[in-house]
């Protein structure tokens, strides 16, 4: 598992702790994007499809694959940045070929005959007393709503549900349990203000926990004003795992449902 490094906020200057993600290989070993530590975060400001993925190589096979760029939302003022990441080089004519009957250095093998499983386990992200979060990688709106969903069954809520017909995407989708409200921002737009009141409000109203899911982070009177009503927010990458930004949502990860 990826060593956290320390990632310097941009905006409000502040630290925050940053493990890069690990994915699976065609191949079962896991693969992580090469983070260029040397070079600063760039605040994410207008999502496109294209810049959301980096290619990164499989130092086990070889194998290329498209994954989800690094993303890292403040856990002080709530901002998305973007971290960069080595480019793959292409291979060197001399890295493709060896001995005979010999792979080179960077050509693909079989992984079985180098003495490992043909699958390796993920370990877990963190050491909670649940399994860990199996996420599903967000590339539509509704990715992003199904990914809340399963977050919320993962800490603990039962029968977590969309209640309304609202087409997706929209502003804000509401997802429903017994004891919660919650809502789900899918845009590109940081959360603002008035959504953090309204499902507070709505959460006051039904006696329930509120709960706030964005794709692109909060602003940061959102974000103060969730910290005084006491509503866990939570960013949202495209890797499909969803990371808490304030007090509120700690401790609703330590405490589950």
């Amino acid at each position: 598992m990826a060593e956290a490094v320390p990632v310097r906020c941009p905006v409000c200057l502040r630290e925050n702790g940053f493990t890069a993600p690990v994915f699976p290989c065609a191949c079962g070993s896991p693969v992580t994007p090469p983070l260029d530590l040397t070079a600063p975060p760039e605040p994410l400001a207008h999502r496109t499809w294209a810049d959301s993925w980096v290619t990164v190589r499989c130092a086990a096979c070889g194998r290329e694959g498209e994954w989800p760029r690094p993303e890292l939302g403040c856990c002080s003022c709530g901002t998305v940045v973007r971290i960069p990441v080595i480019p793959v080089r292409p291979p060197r004519a001399a890295d493709t070929g060896g001995a005979a009957g010999q792979p080179g250095p960077g050509a693909r093998r079989d992984p079985r005959r180098d003495g490992r499983p043909a699958h390796i386990p993920l370990p877990p992200t963190a050491p909670l007393p649940r399994p860990a979060f199996r996420p599903v990688t967000i590339r539509t709106a509704r990715d992003a709503v199904a990914t809340a969903a399963l977050y919320l069954r993962w800490l603990g809520f039962q029968d977590v549900r969309q209640p309304d017909a609202r087409p997706v995407p929209a502003v804000a989708v509401d997802l429903r349990a017994p004891g919660l409200v919650a809502q789900v921002d899918p845009t590109t737009a940081p959360a603002g203000l008035r959504a953090v009141e309204c499902v507070w409000l709505t959460g006051l109203t039904a006696s329930a926990t509120s709960v706030y899911f964005s794709l692109a982070g909060y602003t940061e009177d959102a974000r103060s004003r969730a910290d005084d009503l006491g509503i866990p927010l939570f960013v949202m990458d495209l890797t499909g795992v969803p990371q808490p930004v304030n007090d509120p949502a700690d401790e609703l990860i330590g405490t589950g449902a």
